[in-house]
């Protein structure tokens, strides 16, 4: 029987209905994704995917605690359910005392939807925008340029109900756009990435013009040896690396003195200025073009999040605040631990400093005193030090020369090693704040905004050969 014919609300209420444990969490998401993927100017395959994942979280009270277990299944149908409600009690009775154990989230009004049908991706999403590739194909070609890349488009309806009443609901569109250009003889590379809700506001024509004129930058080559280099670091390797920075900002481990968030003697730095730009870091799930559920919806606990807070409404929250620092992630059970305000995880992340110059401005203004480096992206990054959240990582797809405010040439790719904190402190200029796709973490985050860092010493660590 397919999956497809009990409707994900029907399932989450028959699996409540299921439960014997003491409280009860059920969360079905309905999955469908659409891909373009291309090679040498042509498309190369297409596809749709359809899937449904049900987990189900069982509290058990006990003498000592609450326990919880947790089983995630996928493809279940509601002849499925109960063997998996049965596991979720059988998980919670076996473990011990849950340390994050809280009363189920009440009260929070219903979603007017909860009982709709899932929304579905297609290949209609990509309607408007696969004409516009075929012609950035067709341009490509005749300037000697090959495009490679993919398109992927995925919608995730997930729903919500608990034993305390919560039936909350939301649909999740996610879109990402990546495209890479190299020249005939494959010596040269660049590449552009976007982020998009619905493929309506990306345009493969302007990135290939973007692209062009990279692979022209990179037909003069210059070797430069390792060392600090004033660097412009674009939006998407600023978002690789403040997105790293939030999921290493829980307050426990902060509290804890496990992390660069560790106060000196004690408890955490929140209150402290780590900056002097008027940098703002903050997470909204209602940020136009960047919009994520807006309650707590996790299937797993840790630091970072708790299956007892699932429901939790969620707000706009300043994690900086004009270069102070204000807020590290909590749960309910961690804000009680470390004494610190809650402030549940969300799922895009946005910096702005009040800048208004574009990156292009920002190149016209450097190398006046001195080389610097405007950099593509960042990749395989890897962290180094969790006391200072010293990260290292490679270079990729470009690394290019400015002197006077001209791009060059292209150079060598390096090893970096630097820490997102600091960087933070040491940046001289932010540009404009701008939707971006982080290049490292873009399976995992994609919801971001992100000006350009100008940052005065940049550590390349270490020429990067055959990269």
């Amino acid at each position: 029987m397919s999956p497809r014919q009990h409707k994900p609300h029907e399932i989450v209420e028959r699996a409540l209905e299921l439960s014997r444990a003491d409280g009860c969490i059920v969360i079905a998401e309905e999955r469908s994704t659409a891909n373009l993927r291309w090679a040498a100017n042509a498309l190369t395959t297409n596809g749709v995917t359809r899937g449904r994942t049900v987990t189900v979280v069982a509290t058990v009270d006990g003498g000592e605690g609450t326990a919880s277990g947790v089983v995630s299944r996928s493809a279940v149908t509601s002849e499925d359910l109960e063997p998996l409600v049965r596991a979720a009690e059988a998980a919670a009775r076996e473990a011990g005392p849950a340390e994050d154990a809280q009363p189920l989230v009440t009260g929070v009004p219903h979603s007017r939807d909860f009982d709709g049908a899932p929304a579905e991706t297609s290949p209609a999403v990509f309607d408007a925008f696969a004409p516009a590739l075929g012609e950035a194909f067709a341009h490509a070609r005749s300037r000697q340029r090959e495009l490679y890349g993919f398109a992927h488009h995925e919608l995730v309806s997930s729903y919500l109900g608990t034993s305390t009443g919560l039936r909350l609901r939301h649909d999740q569109p996610t879109g990402t756009l990546e495209l890479n250009a190299k020249s005939p003889d494959r010596s040269r590379s660049a590449w552009a990435g976007r982020a998009t809700r619905d493929f309506t506001d990306v345009d493969p024509r302007a990135m290939d013009a973007e692209l062009a004129e990279r692979l022209a930058w990179a037909e003069r080559r210059i070797e430069l040896p390792a060392g600090r280099y004033e660097t412009l670091l674009p939006p998407t390797a600023v978002a690789d690396l403040l997105v790293y920075q939030q999921w290493s900002s829980t307050a426990r481990d902060a509290a804890e003195g496990r992390t660069v968030f560790s106060k000196p003697g004690g408890g955490t730095r929140v209150g402290e200025k780590l900056g002097q730009l008027p940098l703002t870091l903050r997470s909204d799930p209602y940020e136009p073009g960047l919009e994520c559920a807006p309650f707590v919806l996790t299937g797993s606990s840790g630091d970072d999040a708790s299956v007892f807070d699932n429901g939790l409404p969620l707000t706009p929250t300043e994690w900086i605040r004009d270069g102070v620092l204000e807020h590290l992630l909590t749960t309910r059970h961690t804000a009680q631990l470390t004494g610190l305000p809650l402030t549940p995880y969300a799922d895009n992340l946005i910096l702005d400093a009040g800048g208004t110059r574009s990156l292009a401005e920002m190149v016209a203004a450097s190398g006046h005193e001195g080389p610097a480096l405007l950099l593509t992206c960042l990749w395989y990054i890897r962290e180094v030090d969790p006391a200072s959240l010293l990260l290292t990582g490679l270079t990729r797809d470009g690394v290019y020369l400015v002197e006077k405010g001209e791009v060059v040439g292209e150079v060598n790719n390096f090893r970096f090693n630097e820490s997102p904190v600091d960087l933070l402190s040491r940046a001289t200029e932010a540009g404009r704040t701008e939707p971006t796709l982080p290049r490292e973490w873009g399976d995992y985050f994609t919801r971001a905004a992100m000006p350009a860092l100008r940052i005065p010493d940049f550590n390349m660590s270490s020429v990067s050969k055959g990269v």
